[in-house]
């Protein structure tokens, strides 16, 4: 499993950003949160601080 963003649900806050503690968020060009799966440790954090609900495990 692997942080997945929904690009339609994402309003570019940065919390996933700053609240992933493997550095596996960044934001896109287009202020849209995207996840390097290779770095992603699956840990959930970022689907609980997501305040837009913008993020699941899949």
């Amino acid at each position: 499993m692997v942080a997945v963003i929904n690009r339609d649900e994402c309003v570019g806050c940065g919390v996933c950003v700053d609240d992933c503690p493997a550095e596996a968020i960044s934001m896109d060009g287009d202020n849209i949160a995207v996840v390097d799966a290779d770095a992603c440790t699956e840990c959930g954090i970022c689907v609980d601080s997501c305040p837009s609900e913008a993020i699941s495990m899949e």
